[in-house]
C-alpha cells in the first residue's frame, strides 16, 4: 500500500511564485541596463559629434527620419528623444566616465556607439552606498532618469529619486508627483514630537520618513470666494480623489475611512481622516483644519490618538500617530504646542491648485474654463 505524501501547495506555489518573479524582475533589469547602456553610447556619439560642429543644423532631424526609413516602425528615436539621449550623457558623463577610467569603457559594437555601463566607472559615492546606489541607477528607465535630470539640481537629490524609484518602483507618474511636491527638501522635515513619544530608534526614524511638512493637493480645486476652505469640502475633495491623496502621503499608506466613528461615554466622535501605514505597522488619524495652526487642535487629536489605541488599534500595532494638516503654521507656535504632549503628532501644512505660483496659473484653463469645454 502506497504511503501518501502531503504536500503544502500553498508553499510549493509560493516558492515557484517567486522564483518567476525574481527571474522576470532580473530579466527585466537586464535589458534596463542594455537599453541604457545604448541611449548613453548614443547620447555620446550625437554630443561628440552635434557639439563640435562636425555635423550641420539639423542633422539630428535628419538622422531620426533615415532611422524611421531603414526600421520602419522604430520607436523612440524621434529628433525630441534622440536630443534627451545627448542630455543624458552629457548629464551623466562627469561621473560615469573620467580619464582615468575611460579604457574601461568596454564597447559592444564594431562602431563602438553603445557601451556597457556597467563596466564603467561608478557614480562618485561613499562605499557603503556605492553598490546598491548603482544597481539602483540601473535599473531605472529612462524616462525616469530624464524626468530627474531635468527636474533636479544636485547628486545628492538625483540619487535619493534614483533609490525611491528603485526601492519603491514608483511609476512616471508617482515620479512626477513627489518630483512636483518637492519630497527631497521636505521628507523627514514636519515639526513633530516623535523624539519623545516614540522610544525605538528604527520605528521613529520611519515615521520622521513616512510624512512631509507640506503636502501639494494640486488635483484639488476648490473656488472659495473667502479664502477659506470648509474642512468638510476639503475632505469630501480628498476622499473623491484618494488615490492621488495616498499618492501625495506616499508609500504603504492604506486608506480605513473619513468621518471614522468611535463612541466615549455615550457620545460620538469622528476622525477626519483614518489610515494605516504597513510600514509602521499603526493607524494614521489626519485631522483637516482650513485655517492656521492653533495649539488646542493638539488637545484634541491626543483624546483621538488616545480612543483609536484603545478602541481601534490591534494588540500587534504600534501606537497611532496624529497628523494634524492645516492651511498655514508658526513654526514657534507648534514648537512649543507639541514640546510637552504624550501622544506622536505632527503639523503638517497644505496647498491646493489655486496657490499655484502666478507664473502657472495660466498655464492651464481655470476650473471654469474646463467645465465648459468638457
Amino acid at each position: 500500500m502506497e504511503q501518501s505524501i502531503s504536500i503544502n501547495y500553498a508553499d510549493v506555489v509560493r516558492q515557484i511564485k517567486n522564483a518567476i518573479l525574481q527571474s522576470r524582475y532580473r530579466a527585466a533589469k537586464l535589458a534596463n541596463r542594455e537599453m541604457l547602456s545604448l541611449y548613453f553610447g548614443i547620447g555620446k556619439f550625437i554630443s561628440e559629434n552635434s557639439r563640435n560642429h562636425f555635423w550641420g543644423t539639423g542633422a539630428i532631424e535628419s538622422i531620426s527620419e533615415r532611422l524611421q526609413q531603414e526600421l520602419p516602425g522604430l520607436r523612440g528615436f524621434s529628433p525630441a528623444n534622440i536630443k534627451r539621449m545627448r542630455q543624458f550623457y552629457e548629464e551623466w558623463q562627469p561621473y560615469l566616465i573620467t580619464e582615468n577610467h575611460i579604457q574601461s569603457i568596454r564597447p559592444m559594437l564594431s562602431d563602438e556607439i553603445q557601451i556597457d555601463l556597467l563596466a564603467a566607472n561608478r557614480p562618485t559615492v561613499s562605499d557603503d552606498l556605492e553598490m546598491d546606489t548603482w544597481n539602483s541607477f540601473l535599473s531605472v528607465g529612462f524616462s525616469h532618469h530624464y524626468e530627474i535630470i531635468i527636474k533636479t539640481k544636485t547628486l545628492e537629490e538625483r540619487f535619493f529619486y534614483i533609490g525611491k524609484c528603485a526601492t519603491e518602483f514608483w511609476n512616471y507618474r508617482v515620479l512626477q508627483n513627489n518630483l512636483k511636491s518637492n519630497l527631497f527638501a521636505k521628507q523627514g522635515k514636519l515639526p513633530n514630537n516623535f523624539a519623545i513619544t516614540i522610544s525605538d530608534a528604527d520605528l521613529r526614524r520611519k515615521a520622521l520618513l513616512s510624512f512631509k511638512d507640506e503636502y501639494l493637493l494640486d488635483y484639488i480645486n476648490i473656488e472659495s470666494p473667502d479664502d477659506e476652505v470648509d474642512e468638510r469640502v476639503l475632505e469630501s475633495e480628498i476622499v473623491l480623489n484618494i488615490k492621488n491623496f495616498i499618492m501625495s502621503l506616499g508609500k504603504d499608506f492604506a486608506f480605513i475611512g473619513n468621518q471614522h466613528r468611535f463612541i466615549v461615554e455615550d457620545r460620538e466622535y469622528f476622525v477626519d481622516l483614518l489610515f494605516f501605514n504597513r510600514q509602521l505597522q499603526c493607524l494614521v488619524a489626519i485631522d483637516l483644519k482650513r485655517g492656521e495652526f492653533k495649539p488646542e487642535y493638539l488637545g484634541k487629536m491626543n483624546f483621538y490618538l488616545s480612543a483609536l489605541d484603545d478602541l481601534v488599534r490591534l494588540p500587534h500595532e504600534n501606537r497611532s500617530i496624529g497628523i494634524i494638516l492645516c492651511k498655514s503654521k508658526k513654526e514657534k507656535i507648534v514648537e512649543y504646542a507639541l514640546r510637552d504632549t504624550s501622544k506622536p503628532m505632527g503639523v503638517a501644512t497644505y496647498k491646493l491648485a489655486t496657490e499655484l505660483p502666478e507664473k502657472y496659473r495660466g498655464v492651464l484653463p481655470d476650473a471654469e474654463e474646463l467645465r465648459r469645454l468638457m
